[in-house]
């Protein structure tokens, strides 16, 4: 038997025979860690303790201490271990498949009855009985013809139509967990009672199409979430708790902010409110980035599909475009048009718009640019994810020696943006060039060395992606982290040498040649729609004085008041702030616990005491205690208070 190399992540070399697991690996290091081993990574795979390893290779042995890899195995074991129980309980359930998803899994099944929420219940005692049996995990690997005479003999038609799908020549590995088999690639523990038994939970049910096509079979998809102990668990559905709390959609509904309604699935109604806080962002984003040095521009909203074909789009997003046609007068044929999913080919038109030359340069151009894209029924989700959205979109043409310095710029203004918003820390995702590509290495040498610098003079930590970046050039992508915890990406920054080139961007350079210019998409909000989701759920709808769509109502104790309640409401809003008077006939406590829930940040009770004194009774949301000040007072605080952030 041949001899192969493993090298250890300590420089080490050791000489096994081929075809050594990765369990026979740990054993020849110590006990202590062939006790403790979970799985391998070989050459940047992760392998199951049981994989036989033929060539020379670098490998890691994990244990549980190695949160990534741990999480996967307990994840992917679970889903396993939920379908096994699934079908120890309900024999005529026909399984599909179910993958690791963030905090956990899902599975799909094929069933005649709806799961029910007693039916999860059953499932989690049965999966802690296949825990606490330990049963072992053993996998082999079998021909097409075999695996496909498996499952047709068991009459599960979803796992035949799996393996048709994979390509010819690629292994069919086989799991069973104790008795019950599943056809998947791994990896897995070694036995079922690895598994905590105490971390995970079946949280709800929904439908979902075989393979996410709406002209197939409806399945019932179960969702779990598992971690390494039952404290993580506990903290994880605390910030569900949490999270449901702060829902946008609820919180939309309370503060009367929006609406969504089958006639235009996936587009939003902004109520007053709602427009209001829209307004008020676009604002300070349209000020943050003429003080920055953009140019706003505003381009057609319906654009001819022949420019969609000359920039790719057309090919490669056609399925995700909204199309319009049109019957142009003396025309046999419709002229065929779309609704633009991106802004990029027509910033690209404006570029092309007269001579430019490298003094130009940098030029960047920005708009609130409205978009569509047709996305799936079962993917909208209120205004985190919708079909006609508004981002606060910009291009730098630009050399290639001024990339690192229009990186630089653009992430000190994204910094200090995102500081006005309440997000003091964000992470930087650098994701470089993946094997299919345009251009030299000699070029993406120079172009993701200019995002490195920039990321660095900045001294900013940031992660590489490796092979993640798009085919024409890198990318940056910027994560937020909100108040609970939860991460958001929003901002990006993407070089881009191939749409200058398929559009006809050209520049005059210093030598009197002609060159192309980088094009650089840039955004830090992203869709407006999404941010304002983000904004209303990291402050639970307690949105800073600022952006406040009311920000201060006015209300009477008794109707004697009702004079100076006006008086001090039309100064409020002549100092700048959005005022109402709230003079009904109704009792103090019954205004200020509405207003409360309408999330208005202050309200100012007057009464005869007030009238007579000059003077108004604050109390702030989210605070008990009132305080009483004089009218000259307020009108000097929240006018200060209403101006939006001159940023940093």
């Amino acid at each position: 038997m041949s001899q192969i190399s493993l090298t250890f992540p300590d420089g080490n070399k050791r000489d096994y025979a081929a075809g050594v697991t990765g369990a026979e690996v740990a054993a020849s290091i110590a006990p202590g860690l062939a006790k403790k081993a979970i799985s391998a990574t070989v050459n940047g795979a992760h392998y199951d303790l049981q994989w036989p390893i033929h060539a020379d290779a670098s490998i890691a042995i994990h244990t549980l201490a190695d949160d990534a890899q741990a999480l996967e195995l307990i994840r992917h074991d679970a889903a396993h271990i939920m379908a096994r129980a699934v079908q120890e309980i309900w024999p005529d359930v026909k399984v599909t498949i179910g993958p690791v998803r963030d905090y956990g899994w899902f599975y799909d099944f094929d069933r005649a009855e709806p799961f029910t929420p007693e039916d999860l219940g059953q499932i989690e005692a049965k999966m802690k009985q296949i825990i606490n049996a330990r049963d072992p995990v053993r996998t082999e690997i079998w021909d097409r013809a075999r695996a496909i005479k498996f499952y047709q003999d068991k009459n599960e038609p979803f796992k035949v139509e799996l393996i048709n799908r994979i390509p010819e020549g690629e292994d069919l590995r086989m799991y069973w967990h104790g008795n019950w088999q599943d056809f998947c690639r791994g990896p897995h523990f070694a036995h079922t009672g690895q598994v905590p038994a105490d971390a995970f939970k079946l949280t709800h049910v929904a439908g979902a199409y075989w393979l996410g096509d709406a002209s197939r079979p409806m399945l019932q998809r179960i969702y779990g979430l598992a971690f390494k102990n039952r404290d993580d668990l506990k903290a994880h559905m605390t910030m569900l708790e949490e999270a449901a709390k702060r829902d946008h959609r609820k919180l939309g509904r309370e503060m009367d902010l929006f609406h969504i309604q089958d006639e235009a699935p996936g587009m939003v109604f902004w109520h007053p409110h709602g427009w209001t806080i829209y307004r008020q962002l676009e604002d300070y984003m349209r000020g943050r980035q003429k003080a920055a040095g953009y140019k706003e521009i505003k381009t057609p909203q319906v654009v001819d599909r022949v420019l969609w074909e000359k920039s790719g789009h057309w090919e490669a997003y056609r399925e995700n475009m909204f199309i319009v046609e049109v019957d142009e007068d003396g025309e046999k044929a419709k002229r065929i048009n779309a609704l633009k999913p991106m802004n990029c080919p027509c910033h690209v038109q404006i570029f092309n718009q007269g001579l430019k030359s490298y003094r130009d340069l940098p030029l960047r151009l920005a708009e609130f640019g409205s978009c569509h894209r047709y996305e799936s029924s079962g993917s909208m989700h209120g205004l985190m994810r919708v079909r006609g959205f508004t981002q606060d979109d910009a291009h730098i043409f630009c050399t290639e020696d001024q990339i690192e310095s229009e990186c630089a710029g653009f992430i000190r203004l994204l910094s200090s943006v995102y500081k006005d918003l309440g997000f003091d820390s964000f992470d930087i995702k650098l994701s470089t060039r993946p094997e299919v590509r345009i251009g030299t290495d000699e070029q993406w040498d120079k172009v993701e060395g200019a995002l490195t610098k920039a990321i660095e003079q900045l001294a900013l930590p940031y992660e590489i992606n490796p092979g993640d970046g798009a085919f024409y050039g890198p990318k940056l992508d910027f994560k937020l982290t909100d108040a609970i915890g939860r991460q958001w990406q929003c901002g990006t920054f993407q070089v881009d040498a191939q749409l200058p080139d398929r559009l006809g961007a050209e520049y005059v350079g210093e030598d009197g040649a002609k060159h192309m210019p980088y094009m650089l998409h840039r955004a830090i909000l992203g869709s407006f729609e999404r941010f304002i989701g983000i904004l209303i759920e990291n402050y639970a709808g307690k949105l800073p004085f600022w952006l406040a769509p009311r920000q201060v109502v006015v209300a009477s104790i008794v109707s004697d008041a009702d004079p100076f309640v006006h008086e001090i409401t039309n100064a409020l809003i002549k100092a700048g702030v959005r005022a109402e008077a709230d003079t009904r006939n109704e009792k103090i406590n019954y205004k200020v616990r509405e207003h409360s829930v309408g999330k208005v940040p202050v309200i100012l009770a007057v009464g005869m005491k007030e009238v007579e004194d000059r003077t108004v009774s604050v109390r702030r949301l989210g605070d008990n205690r009132t305080e009483t000040i004089s009218m000259d007072q307020a009108l000097a605080e929240f006018g200060f208070a209403a101006l939006p952030p001159a940023g940093h």
